[in-house]
């Protein structure tokens, strides 16, 4: 099969995965790693060795190393302080004792031969960002949690390498001198890690001083940055195998936290990078699993894998975090969430040859012993993520919110409305004064500039799933939809419309502004004036008896539909460019002026006034 067509079709595979996990909710990881199996071993649609030889090998290499560069950019130095010291612990403590009893488990449970044992052992302590991330984005999991798996993903994915580059490198050393000791082996990879970090610390800064600076056009931003990466990437290989991984983790990392603003515009592409490199990795990867790797599966490797899922993630684990001021809800979850991915099955690839090589006939089963774990690990804990979080209460909030930003009389009467809907509601606003009521009325509040970068860590944005900028300025509501529609979704960021009387030559272009709220495209100044005219919102449920149309009948010709909540907490909004489809079961939420009492209504209100002392309105 010619190559293009085999780039097409991993693409078409995986893009499809994980166009699929999102409509089902099913891990991509796993849609993926089916997708790959079956178009290679089960149904020889393409092999991916055949069709790239020897290219294969450095193609993932590379991919990896742009993935874990994409990772390093997503921390952050300031959300170490509530999971600092769990995040050291898991890359210090807990990288020796999962080495150790990841060792202990191959040769005694997998009867592994020692030395393969020991190297397999240093590549099972990586989790993996290619994994660990999509379920995190899939699942809403607390923050500390969620940040310590990210940490530990990240940073010990190049370190799992160096375990397994340690080694090897003593296994090769003592065949060729039997008296070798580790002291000869250890220094000098310690020596070249240090190097390969400093070579992307040092490319870190100067991409953080360029940058700024003008000395690169926008246009070339993307390309140099991941020309640099995949450089620094193959200089630091060619100091020391692996290495390369050490480099381009400290390079994102390092870059993440020097507060280079131009970056800002570059993540949208690097996020699209990071999901098609996972994805077609992945594809390859499975494509190029042989059924001759799967025989090697047998009793004593099911156990292996058993004991990596209850004994050695557990032990990892728990003794890792003994003494920190991590709850034991959350240690417990820590120590149940633990999936393979990409890191893993690359490394140990390059190890089987390396082995087989030095003459360990286990060195080839190391393939499909690694595909195993990365199966079985995305399996059991992409599908018991969710059942998992719910049991140890790690769960955020299940139900979609809705962010609001700005702080005024209608702004506040939605969130009312919104909390009584049993849906997440958050006001953002940077005027303490503007807050009042939604203090007074125990509206839950943010006092902030919303587009401050410090507010995307001291803020979680996870439960809010639809943004809704509502302040006095439009222009502003506009820059703060564009700023949050690469991370909420262009679909789910909504701006009041252009005022009516607004001049067409002074309005916004509509690519620049978020979706119009209301069929009508109320502008600000339009609720505004409605709001003081004593408009109010108003509720309508759904069912099989009263459906939409009767809902229409029942509300005034004036009222407009704002939004609706769906019986499991889906939001969908009304706007000038799409509606809705309603169903039974959906509570729907409209504007409408207020409506005249009837006589009962004014007879009981006079009667209630003569009582007080009131002349009746």
């Amino acid at each position: 099969m010619e190559q293009t067509l085999v780039i097409a079709l991993v693409g078409i595979l995986g893009i499809g995965a994980q166009w699929i996990a999102w409509r089902t909710g099913w891990p991509a990881i796993v849609l993926m790693l089916a997708a790959g199996f079956l178009a290679g071993p089960v149904l020889g649609i393409f092999d991916p060795e055949h069709a790239f030889g020897e290219l294969l090998e450095p193609m993932v290499a590379v991919g990896v190393a742009l993935i874990l560069f994409e990772g390093g950019l997503s921390l952050d130095f300031r959300e170490l302080r509530h999971t600092g010291s769990a995040v050291i612990r898991l890359a210090t403590v807990g990288v020796a004792i999962g080495w150790l009893l990841g060792a202990l488990a191959g040769i005694y449970i997998a009867g592994l031969a020692p030395e393969v044992a020991i190297l397999f052992g240093g590549i099972l302590v990586v989790t993996g960002p290619t994994v660990v991330i999509p379920l995190l984005r899939q699942s809403s999991i607390k923050s500390r949690p969620a940040s310590i798996l990210k940490w530990e993903a990240i940073v010990n994915d190049p370190t799992g390498a160096l375990c397994a580059v340690i080694a090897y490198e003593y296994f090769r050393k003592v065949a060729e001198q039997p008296n070798a000791t580790l002291f000869e082996v250890v220094p000098p990879l310690i020596i070249a890690a240090i190097i390969a970090g400093l070579i992307g610390y040092v490319a870190a800064l100067a991409i953080a001083w360029s940058f700024p600076r003008g000395a690169v056009p926008e246009y070339l931003k993307v390309p140099v940055l991941l020309t640099a990466v995949v450089g620094v990437f193959v200089v630091s290989n060619l100091i020391e195998h692996e290495a390369g991984l050490v480099a381009v983790t400290v390079m994102g990392v390092a870059l993440a936290n020097m507060n280079v603003s131009s970056l800002r515009s570059i993540h949208p592409f690097k996020e699209n990078i990071a999901v098609l490199l996972v994805s077609g990795i992945f594809i390859l990867l499975s494509a190029s699993l042989s059924i001759e790797d799967i025989r090697y599966i047998n009793w004593p490797i099911g156990l292996f894998l058993l004991a990596l899922l209850f004994l050695v993630r557990p032990a990892t684990i728990l003794i890792s975090l003994l003494g920190t001021n991590i709850p034991w809800n959350e240690r417990l979850f820590l120590a149940w969430i633990a999936p393979r991915g990409i890191v893993l099955v690359a490394i140990s690839g390059l190890f089987a040859l390396r082995l087989s090589d030095l003459g360990f006939t286990d060195g080839n089963l190391l393939i499909g012993l690694s595909f195993a774990v990365v199966v079985v690990t995305i399996v059991a804990h992409g599908f018991t993520v969710d059942f998992v979080a719910k049991l140890l209460k790690v769960k955020g909030a299940t139900r979609p919110g809705i962010l609001i930003v700005g702080s005024t009389p209608w702004t506040i009467a939605l969130a009312e409305q919104v909390q009584e809907m049993k849906a997440p509601v958050l006001i953002v606003d940077s005027s303490w004064q503007r807050l009042a009521l939604a203090r007074q009325k125990g509206i839950p509040f943010y006092h902030g500039e919303i587009l401050n970068e410090a507010t995307e860590h001291n803020l979680e944005l996870a439960p809010y799933q639809n943004l809704v900028a509502a302040t006095e300025n439009e222009a502003y509501n506009a820059l703060v939809c564009n700023e949050f529609a690469h991370e909420i979704g262009r679909d789910a960021v909504f701006q009041l419309g252009e005022a009516a009387q607004s001049d067409d030559k002074h309005s916004l272009p509509e690519s620049l502004r978020g979706r119009a709220l209301f069929e009508s495209g109320f502008g600000v100044e339009d609720v505004s004036e409605r709001q003081r005219q004593g408009w109010v919102f108003r509720k309508t449920k759904l069912s099989d008896e009263f459906d939409f149309e009767d809902a229409q009948e029942r509300l005034p010709d004036a009222a407009n539909m704002l939004l609706l909540i769906r019986r499991g907490g889906v939001i969908r909004f009304f706007t000038h460019a799409s509606r809705p489809e309603p169903r039974a079961g959906d509570t729907i939420l409209s504007f409408l002026p207020p409506q005249p009492r009837t006589a009962e209504e004014n007879a009981a209100r006079k009667k209630s006034g003569r009582k007080q002392g009131i002349e009746p309105a």
